[in-house]
């Protein structure tokens, strides 16, 4: 099998464009951002090809913006999940069969789509639908969706490129690399764009198909990915997208016997439940199913005293409360040593002072709202909590306000124990609590980090001690899939730092890698011998 036959263009990052006052950029994100909202959309579900709509509308309602409708999307059932699976297996045997090259060009088509007419309206859509900012959105939505098609269309040809290195006189051995046998079932996160077409994106472009149950609050933006696969050329009931309660919608598609996979983001609590699922039916499926997913986190800073304090304000400003702290990857917890603390302290108030919050249409605005409703009142319970308690104090921001929109100042907790419970626990918003440590228990300090939380997804080290830095590396080795020195825990890129965390953050199956790819393929050993033996007795059996 020659290399030659299996080249593509080359790879590269996608360059993010900065959306500077007086660009084309911003000038047409802008015009997008106005049309968008003089109309309402009606968003429904595809199945099987086709445009699927019931009588139950649920309306959208930009976080940031409660008073203003952007339209509405039908809301699906247990029957339309059935059909969605039924559309899938059907569409099964041709999308299997297509040449890997006729699928790449469609990923890759949908990669040129999103890198030039559909940028603006998917960063747009994203925008208001998830309350991102311009960067936020351009970084994610665009950048990175574009970046996994591209990324995973090259890490197919090197998998199918991996072939047995050796054959014996008149043999042929061969891999086979075949897509599962059933359907993939994609459960995706509200707050990347990217991730909610990668998830079912990276086990499609093998050749498998795919049941899609995007977020409720993702739908919006969800409607505009679906018009760029489409676009694109991708065939009917290859994805199927569906909306609906998500326990209704998973228990169809879990008891069916030909689920062959689950990719998930999501939090932890509902991906065990889903794995629990899935091992009590374990009897019901044809071929073991494969579970992936990408959880939750409680992601940390650890500063040593050789550390330069304006570096680790930056990061933990960055890190914790760019889009509000609504990443997987945010940094929620921080350990500063007491020598440090009055400096890092003072510039992490004046970058928070600076911070302007507000609607995304306001490019001034870098803060904006968390996603909705349960998440406002999760996060401003546990402000509200550590305002009463004796080992915390609310030292910046603080202030909760529902009125317009789901806007939480940037806040920063002090905490006086190291296993307060806002250094334990995920709250998915823009909190950053500190624990001030003693300059002599860096190492014990370590040792906190890495039992603290049950996490272990990401963190950083911050030091300019080559000896601190290689002892943090290695006592912190399974407390995040994602290890950064010198720099903010978040903003992981396709083919760079490939994502994924371990413990109860996931499976660390690593999106944005050749890794991932793997468990989405089933490889088929296959011997051709070409001068078959005719005489079964072997040369032992001759008499001396």
């Amino acid at each position: 099998m020659s290399n030659a036959i299996f080249k593509l263009p080359a790879v590269n990052n996608e360059p993010v464009k900065g959306y500077a006052p007086g660009s084309a950029e911003k000038a047409e994100l802008k015009a997008v951002l106005k049309a968008f909202k003089s109309v309402e959309t009606e968003i429904k579900m595809s199945i099987g090809g086709k445009a699927v709509t019931t009588d139950d509308h649920v309306k959208i309602y930009p976080p940031h913006e409660l008073k203003h409708c952007l339209g509405y999307y039908h809301r699906g059932t247990a029957a339309h999940a059935q059909q969605a699976i039924d559309a899938a297996l059907a569409a099964k045997p041709k999308w299997e069969a297509m040449p890997w090259q006729d699928r790449a060009a469609i990923f890759l088509k949908a990669a040129e789509l999103i890198a030039g007419p559909y940028r603006a309206k998917i960063n747009a859509a994203t925008m208001l639908g998830q309350s991102k900012n311009a960067f936020q959105a351009e970084i994610d939505a665009a950048a990175e969706l574009i970046d996994f098609l591209r990324f995973n269309a090259q890490y197919m040809v090197d998998i199918y490129t991996q072939q047995p290195p050796k054959n014996s006189p008149g043999i042929w051995n061969r891999l086979e690399y075949r897509p599962l046998e059933g359907f993939i079932f994609a459960v995706t996160p509200f707050n990347f764009t990217s991730i909610c077409a990668n998830l079912f994106a990276a086990p499609v472009m093998l050749g498998n198909v795919a049941v899609w149950k995007p977020s409720d609050t993702q739908i919006y933006s969800a409607a505009v990915i679906m018009e760029i696969f489409e676009a694109a050329g991708l065939p009917a009931g290859v994805v199927n997208m569906v909306f609906g309660d998500g326990p209704e919608i998973g228990k169809v598609c879990f008891d069916s016997p030909d689920l062959a996979g689950l990719h998930f983001t999501g939090s932890t609590k509902t991906f065990q439940f889903m794995w629990k699922t899935i091992g009590n039916n374990i009897h019901k499926y044809k071929a073991y199913p494969r579970i992936v997913g990408e959880t939750g986190g409680k992601d940390f800073i650890v500063a040593h005293p050789s550390a330069d304090a304006r570096t680790v304000a930056t990061a933990m400003t960055r890190g914790s409360f760019e889009y509000q702290g609504q990443k997987c990857s945010a940094s929620s917890r921080a350990y500063i040593p007491a020598s440090m603390w009055e400096a890092v302290s003072q510039y992490m108030k004046e970058d928070l002072a600076s911070m302007k919050m507000g609607t995304v249409e306001d490019f001034s605005n870098f803060i904006n709202a968390v996603i909705d409703e349960r998440a406002f009142d999760k996060i401003e319970g546990y402000i509200k909590q550590a305002q009463a308690d004796e080992d915390a104090e609310v030292i910046v921001g603080g202030g909760c306000d529902k009125s317009e929109g789901y806007f939480i100042e940037p806040t920063v907790i002090l905490a006086k124990k190291a296993d307060y419970v806002t250094m334990r626990e995920e709250l998915f918003g823009p909190v950053l609590t500190v624990f001030v440590y003693d300059d002599a228990d860096f190492e014990a300090t370590l040792d906190i980090v890495d039992s603290t939380s049950p996490y272990a997804l990401t963190g950083a080290i911050f030091s300019n001690d080559r000896y601190a830095l290689q002892t943090a590396v290695h006592k912190l080795r399974n407390a995040a899939g994602n290890f950064y020195i010198n720099d903010k825990p978040t903003g992981a890129v396709v083919g760079q730092q490939p994502f994924g965390g371990g413990r109860a953050s996931g499976t660390n199956d690593k999106a944005g890698s050749i890794l991932n790819l793997y468990r989405w393929i089933n490889p088929r050993t296959m011997k051709e011998n070409f001068v078959p033996p005719t005489d079964y007795r072997y040369p032992f059996l001759g008499e001396s």
